[in-house]
């Protein structure tokens, strides 16, 4: 990434839109059950799925968003309607089935789940549509960015190692926010940075526990496997990165939180427009802390004031760690 700061900030607004190209297997349409100020329930509907969520902070962050996933059914037609009006362009694949959706009580303060509706398997004509939409899209993209499916056997593992592997081919940097075996499929195709939390590669058998010596041995692990930089969220502790050799801590101010989720979602988009802006690693580092940090002091998934995130990065600590982990 460029290392000329004076030419390229954060809230540089003298180039054209960024372009980004969000990868969404797995659309979701969400209801969620909220208590009123005046005790009454709300009710609010909205687009989810993590590759939505990462799109509408990138749109957030001045982004022009295009956002590519399966859509099909009574739910699928609200979701495109839905989508676009957050300002995401939405290139939709043609499905037989209805997209997932759920429906979350929230009025006690917790969310509970009332109904979990997951998303069909894709048949094999489907998954070609998808490829080659997204593909397609990713090809006129600054950045391309890869969400997870809402389950595991949404789409093929496959699909992400091909994805990776011919927009890294065609010079389009891949950002990837993944777990599971779509991690591994990602670095089989190679990306340019990886964003994962470290619960998650813990689950996977990638770290040994949560231990920092653990994790940086799993981010040089990584790397090796296939992603040119990585970037671990480790929830309310700094979080950790590796660039170019080099360990990086992220620490952000001690926020109150509302809600911790789309936290992750919100800093993978601020990784990825700073990417497609050609800030440097250490710009890029604060401008997604800050999208998570301000994401947590607010009740939406992934969303924030673009201004209140431009603000934030001025409160990010980014260091070397002074232990050699290497």
């Amino acid at each position: 990434m460029p290392a000329d700061r004076n030419e390229r900030t954060i809230s540089d607004d003298s180039r054209p839109r960024a372009n980004a190209f969000v990868f969404a297997p797995s659309p979701l349409l969400t209801v969620t059950i909220e208590q009123a100020p005046n005790g009454t329930a709300e009710l609010h509907v909205h687009p989810g799925g993590q590759g939505f969520w990462i799109g509408r902070m990138a749109s957030i962050l001045g982004m022009d968003v295009h956002l590519c996933g399966p859509f099909g059914g009574e739910s699928g037609g609200i979701l495109v309607d839905l989508i676009n009006r957050e300002g995401i362009t939405v290139h939709p694949v043609a499905s037989a089935s209805d997209n997932g959706s759920y429906v979350h009580d929230r009025r006690e303060g917790e969310r509970e789940a009332v109904v979990d509706i997951s998303p069909p398997t894709l048949s094999r004509h489907e998954i070609d549509d998808l490829f080659s939409a997204s593909l397609g899209a990713g090809m006129s993209a600054d950045v391309a960015v890869l969400g997870g499916p809402h389950c595991d056997d949404a789409v093929p593992t496959d699909v992400y190692m091909r994805l990776c592997a011919d927009l890294s081919a065609l010079n389009v940097p891949v950002v990837a926010d993944l777990s599971g075996p779509t991690l591994g499929a990602a670095l089989e195709g190679g990306v340019a940075l990886l964003k994962v939390s470290h619960e998650d590669l813990i689950e996977d058998g990638r770290a040994a526990s949560d231990d920092l010596d653990d994790l940086i041995a799993a981010m040089h692990s990584l790397h090796k496997e296939g992603a040119r930089s990585v970037v671990i969220s480790r929830a309310a502790d700094p979080a950790i990165a590796l660039h170019d050799g080099v360990v990086w801590e992220v620490e952000t101010p001690p926020v109150q939180s509302v809600d911790h989720r789309g936290a992750g979602d919100s800093m993978t988009a601020g990784l990825a427009a700073a990417y497609a802006k050609g800030l440097d690693f250490e710009d890029a580092l604060r401008l997604g802390a800050a999208a998570g940090a301000v994401n947590v002091t607010r009740r939406g998934l992934a969303t924030g004031q673009r201004e209140a995130i431009e603000k934030m990065t001025e409160n990010v600590q980014v260091r070397r760690l002074e232990k050699d982990h290497a």
